[in-house]
């Protein structure tokens, strides 16, 4: 690691880095995925609580460790609560057996027309 060339830049060393204190995770470079992916197709027509539990569900470093809390601003302390509630049915839901879809449909059939218009711009 001491041969990589970002370790002699003084600015890269402080706890923010370039970020500054409390700037907003909104406002940070993440590495992209199938969360920013989701949020980002799906985002407008959610409430902001589930476009956090979207956007930042396999954040585990911040949701689970505590991680980045410098970064965050009092929008993300106040989402996070989210972010964790939703982390059981996100990786501790799979099952043996796969569910009766058709038993399932017409819930998440409801859900889907709550919050989502009959055509979405992609």
């Amino acid at each position: 690691f001491a041969d990589n060339p970002d370790s002699k830049v003084p600015e890269y060393s402080t706890e923010c880095g370039i970020y500054q204190a409390g700037c907003g995770l909104d406002q940070v470079t993440m590495s992209w995925g199938h969360d920013e992916y989701i949020y980002l197709a799906a985002g407008k027509y959610l409430p902001i609580e589930a476009q956090y539990m979207l956007r930042y569900h396999s954040f585990y470093a911040a949701h689970r460790e505590g991680a980045y809390q410098h970064l965050m601003n009092d929008q993300d302390r106040e989402m996070f609560q989210w972010v964790k509630a939703f982390n059981p049915y996100d990786l501790y839901s799979k099952a043996d057996h796969p569910p009766d879809v058709e038993a399932l449909k017409p819930i998440y059939a409801e859900m889907i027309a709550r919050y989502f218009p009959a055509t979405l711009a992609w």
